[in-house]
């Protein structure tokens, strides 16, 4: 993947080591996971507390955990879990062609950015979105709030489970304005409202259940 740095003074420093952080403790556990995580506890030491807290509590339980375990865990959690969908243009408009714009959307700012997916990436995958944040910290934040309601009824969805990557979202949520209200609340009102320019409706967001089947595969 091809990368162009660029800051504004819109974003705090720390974002950018914040982001590509939690990037990669939302990819898929592979024999460079542990490289990762001692990686992460390095960089939480200057990450403000609401953020660092959290990825610090995801590492020291995946660092008690065998790889092999936590790849298991992550498949049984994000592919095969509606609720737990990681591509975050689902959440706003399920299988539909609706997606197939916003996926191409998502595509033209990241090559914007100077970026060229792999072809075996979706570029709505958290993960990818997040790494993309931490090399263009004002278009990624921009591309975090319009997809704001999503990641929300993830982080719900995964604390409901008690999934230890409730933890990395978590942190995610604390690099974000705070939501104001019970949360649930405010995830619906997101819905309601949608993100800029965007036709979105309630209904995906009232029952996630009814998300559509993810593609099975995120970065891995």
């Amino acid at each position: 993947m091809r990368r162009k740095t660029s800051r504004a003074s819109s974003t705090e420093p720390w974002h950018s080591p914040a982001w590509q952080a939690q990037s990669l403790l939302l990819a898929y556990p592979d024999e460079q996971f542990e490289q990762h995580l001692a990686l992460v506890g390095r960089v939480a030491a200057v990450l403000p507390e609401p953020v660092a807290r959290p990825l610090l509590r995801f590492t020291t339980q995946a660092e008690q955990t065998a790889i092999a375990d936590l790849a298991t865990a992550y498949v049984a959690t994000f592919d095969h879990r509606k609720r737990c969908c990681p591509y975050l243009t689902y959440y706003a408009h399920g299988d539909t062609r609706k997606r197939g714009m916003a996926l191409l959307q998502l595509k033209q700012v990241y090559a914007k950015g100077g970026w060229r997916l792999g072809d075996d990436e979706l570029p709505d995958h958290l993960a990818v979105v997040l790494e993309f944040a931490a090399t263009d910290p004002p278009a990624g934040h921009r591309l975090l709030t319009e997809h704001r309601a999503g990641l929300e009824l993830l982080r719900l969805a995964l604390t409901e489970d008690c999934s230890p990557w409730a933890a990395v979202l978590e942190s995610v949520s604390a690099t974000l304005p705070a939501l104001v209200g019970d949360e649930h609340e405010a995830v619906l009102r997101l819905a309601a409202e949608g993100p800029p320019e965007e036709e979105v409706g309630l209904d995906p967001y009232a029952s996630a259940v009814f998300l559509p089947d993810p593609v099975v595969g995120g970065p891995r």
